[in-house]
């Protein structure tokens, strides 16, 4: 039986990666106070891949902010993303080339009831050790403000993805909100794929 219909047949969830495949390599969380970004470094060389998966608020006063990837300290322009986004109204792709992997609604802000309310994503990072290419992320994300009709913003889910013109291996990986510090309980924690 080949391994697709394999999966089919057990009803395994679709993914190829086997559940036992993640390591766990940091968390971070923000604290009291907040903080402009979060950074993990010394990340190890052993893994194939790797995986973040967040959830993150601003002290931004809009209901949505971009979040901000960058690798190895560069804060050049040397990073473009691709995006689709949807707010269940109306949908939209981009492009553009900023100093970090932009992300739309990867952070969500703190206006009047939302509060406790946090954007969540799943970022992949493709092959970060590879020195014979530039480095490929892609980021599913969104939040959603439980159908509250604030003027259309309602929620809006993201699919991005981004590209690190540099082919050195990545050591470490700083997330932080576009304009604004991240909020308290902000939280990312780091996975290695074998």
């Amino acid at each position: 039986m080949s391994p697709i219909l394999g999966i089919y047949a057990s009803q395994i969830s679709g993914h190829l990666v086997p559940p036992n495949s993640y390591a766990s390599i940091q968390t971070v969380t923000v604290g009291s106070g907040g903080a402009s970004s979060i950074t993990f470094s010394s990340i190890p060389s052993t893994y194939t891949h790797l995986q973040i998966r967040g959830i993150a608020q601003s002290a931004a006063t809009t209901f949505i902010e971009d979040g901000k990837i960058q690798f190895n300290g560069d804060t050049g322009s040397n990073y473009i993303r691709h995006a689709l986004m949807g707010n269940g109204a109306s949908v939209a792709a981009y492009s553009t080339s900023s100093t970090g992997i932009l992300v739309d609604a990867m952070v969500s802000g703190t206006v009047s009831g939302t509060a406790n309310i946090f954007a969540d994503s799943v970022i992949d990072i493709l092959d970060y050790t590879n020195t014979n290419k530039n480095k490929t992320v892609r980021v599913l994300n969104g939040v959603d403000f439980n159908g509250a009709p604030f003027s259309g913003n309602g929620g809006r889910v993201t699919l991005t993805s981004g590209l690190w013109i540099n082919t050195a291996a990545i050591t470490s990986i700083t997330i932080s909100g576009a304009n604004f510090n991240l909020n308290q309980y902000s939280t990312f924690a780091l996975y290695g794929i074998k």
